[in-house]
């Protein structure tokens, strides 16, 4: 059982940057896909990046692409999530979720752990 913990949510001014981080309970971390999804209100969780065990491998969904960067740190067992230049629409909750990559890694259903959420707020 993977515990997740995101950190790093908050207020910030539209343009501005915020790093989010995704902690891991155990070293086996490395083993997964990690992913990053955030939820706006009222609406299903939208995938935003992802990365491969190994790191080599991104992916991001349009909205984000050139704007957001994920990232692993397996000795510290976290997966980060740069965002710069944040628009007010980037407002959600954030969550990270590890799974073991066989599925879309685009979609919830790949992933089997899911942390429990971080709120960013962007005003604008």
């Amino acid at each position: 059982q993977v515990q997740l913990v995101e950190s790093g949510g908050g207020l910030v001014q539209a343009g501005n940057s915020l790093t989010l981080s995704c902690a891991a309970s155990e070293r086996a971390f490395s083993n997964y896909v990690v992913g990053w999804f955030r939820q706006f209100p009222g609406k299903e969780r939208e995938f935003a990046a992802a990365i491969s065990q190994s790191g080599v491998f991104t992916t991001y969904s349009d909205s984000v692409k050139g704007r957001f960067t994920i990232s692993r740190d397996d000795a510290k067992n976290t997966v980060y999530l740069q965002m710069d230049n944040l628009k007010p629409e980037d407002t959600a909750v954030y969550y990270c979720a590890a799974g073991n990559g066989d599925l879309d890694w685009g979609s919830p259903e790949a992933y089997e752990y899911w942390g429990q959420g971080t709120q960013v707020t962007v005003s604008s």
